[in-house]
């Protein structure tokens, strides 16, 4: 938990975001909410375009249970997604494909021209995407490193789930060709939404997994379907309502990587909220995904958060590998990483490499570490740290939409700068010095808070 330090007052205020999975939570129900709750449509469209796989996202209102939200489609090669998710263990071997009848309506199974091999099974494909595969489309895609990083995580979740079931090692996990694609646009576009709504902590109710039977290739199993029950170890879940898959693999990762703790609906003052719907409309349960966004007052006495701190001394590294390895480890997940010039013995010139890391990132990042350099040896310490609140806004300028990453203290903004990535992609796109994308970011901010 991230927490904004004041002195002489004894609260701070912390920006939260709440899931009300009440029906459940899908990937694009996620990407509704999201976008009901005030991230521009644009910038996921954007995220779809940068990942250049032949898909395109349709956002449309909609009304559930009386309620009115926002739902968003994938299209592949012109194609609505899937009605389902399909993970393949080995290519050119036994399929396991998931129904997950939840978010993907079944309605394309009776369209003319749909083939299907059996009935409520799609028609079998030839090729099936890796997971290195997929890994490496979303790190050459032009989204921020940390976007990166929390897809990365998240579709290594899933293939490390499907893995486990099967008996199989990740590397042999395959996803289907169109699957892949639903999946690649709804996790990466949830990383980048998830970032850009910039709050501290992701809060999670309990999961409402729905009920009855889903039907998988190789037979009828109940739900929730294994991937998704061994993606919500430790979550605490129930079944309620309609007899249907409502928590579906994407989901159940998203949730798993991005929440930190599940609790009731917490004390705060409320921003904004928002509504992301399912495809189904049943009779009497609102299929919708809320997602709550707030500010909560934590006392100074609560723990502040805790850091990894991992370091080596560099004297016999080329300064690219060096540079190399640095970019590695923040694509790995590091909080931070830096170097610094130190003199070492026999007066050798050398550098301190320093990486910042969440505990539970500290173990892979060590390996990274000694993967990537010529160290023999990495201390490790554990270090509490008090963090601003942070937010992000989006701006308009002449070539494009820049995030403005603002830092506030108590509700007070104390500091604001445009996103980096964002400046230097609109400037390699269109040709124009660097710091004229940064000035330009920065006066159309001022000009928002002046016109506010």
């Amino acid at each position: 938990m991230a927490l904004c330090v004041l002195r002489g007052s004894r609260f701070d205020l912390m920006r939260v975001a709440y899931l009300d999975c009440f029906s459940g939570i899908s990937g694009d129900m996620f990407l509704g909410a999201l976008v009901d709750a005030g991230v521009s449509p644009k910038l996921l469209e954007g995220t779809v375009a940068a990942l250049d796989i032949g898909a395109r996202l349709e956002v449309s209102r909609v009304v559930r249970g009386g309620i009115s939200a926002t739902k968003v489609d994938v299209y592949s090669h012109g194609e609505k997604d899937l009605p389902r998710e399909v993970f393949w263990e080995q290519q050119g071997h036994g399929s396991h494909e998931h129904a997950h009848e939840h978010d993907k309506t079944n309605a394309r199974q009776h369209e003319p021209g749909h083939r299907s091999s059996r009935a409520g099974m799609p028609a079998p494909h030839e090729h099936g995407r890796g997971l290195s595969e997929i890994l490496g489309i979303i790190a050459n895609s032009a989204i921020s490193r940390t976007a990166k990083a929390t897809a990365i995580r998240i579709f290594e979740a899933l293939g490390e789930a499907e893995a486990e079931i099967h008996n199989t090692s990740i590397e042999k996990v395959h996803f289907h060709e169109v699957g892949a694609v639903d999946a690649m646009v709804d996790i990466v576009c949830a990383a980048v939404g998830a970032e850009a709504l910039g709050v501290e902590e992701w809060v999670c109710s309990p999961l409402n997994v729905g009920g009855g039977t889903v039907e998988c290739a190789h037979g009828t199993l109940p739900v929730p379907a294994p991937a998704t029950l061994k993606l919500l170890k430790n979550a605490p879940v129930y079944s309620s309502g309609p007899k249907v898959e409502l928590v579906t693999p994407t989901g159940a990762a998203i949730v798993k990587e991005l929440t930190r703790r599940f609790d009731s609906f917490p004390s705060m003052k409320i921003e904004k909220a928002g509504y992301g719907a399912g495809s189904r409309d049943f009779p009497s349960h609102p299929n919708l995904l809320r997602l709550t966004i707030g500010e909560v007052e934590a006392a100074l006495s609560a723990p502040a958060d805790t850091v990894t701190v991992l370091e080596a001394n560099l004297d016999d590294l080329s300064p690219q590998v060096l540079a190399y390895a640095m970019e590695r480890l923040l694509g790995e997940g590091a909080l931070d990483v830096f170097s610094a010039a130190v003199q070492m013995k026999k007066n050798r010139l050398g550098a301190l490499l320093t990486v910042l890391a969440k505990p539970e990132d500290a173990e892979r990042l060590a390996k990274v570490i000694f993967a990537e350099t010529t160290t023999l040896g990495v201390r490790r310490r554990e270090e509490r740290r008090h963090t601003l609140a942070r937010r992000w806004e989006n701006v308009e300028t002449h070539w494009g939409p820049v995030r403005i990453k603002i830092a506030s203290m108590n509700g007070t903004v104390s500091n604001y700068a445009p996103e980096y990535e964002d400046c230097r992609h609109l400037a390699e796109e269109n040709h124009v010095p660097l710091k004229a994308v940064l000035q330009e970011a920065l006066q159309q901010y001022l000009r928002s808070k002046q016109s506010a």
